[in-house]
């Protein structure tokens, strides 16, 4: 906690640090509330995870889910998303979420650039009690930056191919969430010389372009170190910009939006059970809001929990100076693949959602005193590589097979390779093949699911995840145990309020999206349950504190 300075370098209603979807979010309805907005930012470009994600926010009950004929209600959500958390989540946030997320995307909507549309992408659980089968995850709209004007070179450019297309239109051409062998190359690098981005940058860049056009330009490569207190009270924020101590008050309220802690060593070992070294998002995310929160005695909850999901990576690619780490999905969940630990034993549905089949890379074998599916790989076989790419690299009819892809004649010459138990792999590709015949996975259950069809291939009649692994030559693919993001730090009552460990309201200090304790629990309702908690908390806090 740092002292109170004699002067101010900037003094300002409400300070947002962050810029991400939860941020950005906040300083437009700030503004609009009537208040002087101040954002903060510690890299020198804005987006934060939100610009390098799939840029889709999960609004139950919005009002464009009639256009794909689904219907919603608060007692459905509320049911869904209170069977998913778990017990972890008060009921008054899950019903702060419900009732300000519908009104957030609408006023987004009314007074912004920012335009979605419902996709039919399943919930995560859609089988499940007040689960839907389409119509809460919404997609945005393509976005120009040339709209951006000098700003454009500061919009944070995702480390992965991000496609210059709306969701909506994605789906609507046929093509699958891991299936894009259809798509117009063509179109896309012609839109992407352009200018035009789409998913997780479009988000950002329409949220940047209305915080622009409020007259709120961010203020880059300015660190949060400390909070600083009066009577009890947080009335500023003492940052580092240029080298140099730089002190902000906040009249109104700091609004915190500065991501996870999945890239700060010390965080993760001390919170979270197993090793999540394979971070996805940006290496800004070193827990920042929740060191500053901490200090000022907030009470902290859901730190043991993160968006995971199955990753891998190519040596030598690196993003902001660290090694880029990829997330798998079509590697697993497209026919032709299975993924196996140390044993050649499939573990999980592998075409299952990336959060829950990540949670298995964590069961324990008591006696050897390891996890019993870390390491893990991805065998497919040559099926799979004339059809399908590979870590969105590699495409269909590559004739060479990089260093990082193990490759072998034989399933035996392949587990020799990587150290697979070779009688427990062929076995189980044997058993597996059966299945494929029948159509019908009996361990697993891969490809029953809503949410297993979505993400298997559109132009399969049959099971949309099954495939024989049986022509030669084979390849194993490392999987790793990886993170979108952490969803623990300091707990928020229903207004946005950072609370004391001694359960009160923290006067002036507010937190939105990954710094704070997850509403969702343990759980991941559906495709861009991220973004959507991180916005509407960013709505919720921005007009508690300017009222």
């Amino acid at each position: 906690m740092a002292e109170k300075p004699q002067t101010w370098d900037i003094e300002t209603d409400v300070l947002v640090v962050g810029t991400g979807g939860s941020g950005l979010v906040a300083a437009i309805i700030a503004h609009d509330e009537g208040a002087k907005v101040t954002l903060i930012e510690k890299t020198n470009v804005v987006g934060g995870t939100t610009a390098v994600s799939g840029g889709i926010p999960w609004i139950p009950n919005n009002h464009h889910m009639s256009e794909v004929g689904e219907t919603d209600s608060k007692e459905e959500v509320f049911t869904f998303m209170k069977t998913l958390a778990q017990g972890r989540s008060d009921d008054s946030l899950i019903e702060a979420f419900i009732d300000n997320a519908p009104q957030m995307l609408q006023y987004l909507e009314d007074n912004t650039t920012f335009k979605v549309d419902a996709l039919q992408m399943p919930d995560y659980k859609a089988e499940i009690t007040g689960g839907k089968k389409k119509g809460r995850s919404v997609g945005p709209h393509t976005f120009d930056t040339n709209l951006l004007g000098d700003w454009k070179e500061k919009l944070r450019q995702s480390p992965v191919a991000v496609m210059p297309i709306a969701w909506a239109d994605y789906e609507a051409a046929g093509h699958g969430i891991n299936y894009i062998n259809n798509l117009d190359f063509e179109m896309v690098m012609e839109r992407m010389a352009a200018g035009i981005v789409g998913m997780g940058m479009g988000t950002v860049g329409h949220l940047l372009k209305a915080c622009l056009d409020r007259d709120i330009e961010p203020l880059l490569e300015t660190r949060a170190q400390e909070l600083i207190l009066d009577d009890g009270k947080v009335i500023g924020l003492k940052a580092e910009l240029e080298g140099k101590d730089f002190y902000i008050r906040a009249e109104k309220g700091i609004i915190l939006a500065t991501g996870g802690f999945e890239w700060n060593e010390e965080l993760k070992r001390t919170f979270l059970p197993g090793q999540y070294t394979y971070p996805l998002s940006p290496p800004c995310c070193e827990g920042d809001g929740l060191k500053m929160s901490m200090a000022i005695g907030a009470e902290l909850g859901n730190m043991s929990e993160v968006w995971g999901i199955p990753s891998s990576f190519i040596p030598g690619e690196e993003y902001d100076g660290k090694q880029l780490y990829r997330m798998t999905m079509m590697e697993r969940c497209l026919p032709h693949t299975i993924m196996v630990n140390r044993y050649g034993k499939r573990f999980v549905n592998e075409s299952h959602n990336y959060n829950d089949v990540a949670k298995v890379f964590r069961t324990v074998d008591p006696v050897p005193h390891n996890y019993t599916n870390v390491p893990a790989w991805c065998i497919f076989d040559q099926q799979y590589r004339d059809k399908y790419l590979i870590m969105q690299t590699i495409f269909p009819g590559d004739p060479s097979t990089p260093e990082w892809l193990t490759e072998a004649g034989t399933l035996e010459q392949l587990a020799q390779k990587v150290a697979i138990d070779a009688d427990g792999l062929k076995d189980t590709v044997q058993r597996f093949n059966s299945f494929v015949q029948d159509d019908v996975d009996l361990d697993y259950g891969r490809g029953e699911a809503a949410y297993d069809k979505y993400s298997g291939d559109p132009n399969l009649k049959s099971n949309p995840c099954l495939g024989t692994i049986e022509k030669p030559p084979f390849f194993a693919l490392p999987i790793h145990l990886g993170t979108l993001g952490t969803k623990g730090g300091p707990r928020t009552n229903a207004k946005g309020q950072v609370l004391h460990i001694m359960g009160y309201p923290i006067e002036g200090l507010y937190a939105a999206g990954n710094v704070m304790a997850g509403v969702s629990g343990p759980g991941y309702d559906g495709g861009g349950i991220t973004i959507g908690l991180g916005m509407t908390w960013g709505y919720i806090a921005a007009k508690h504190a300017c009222g």
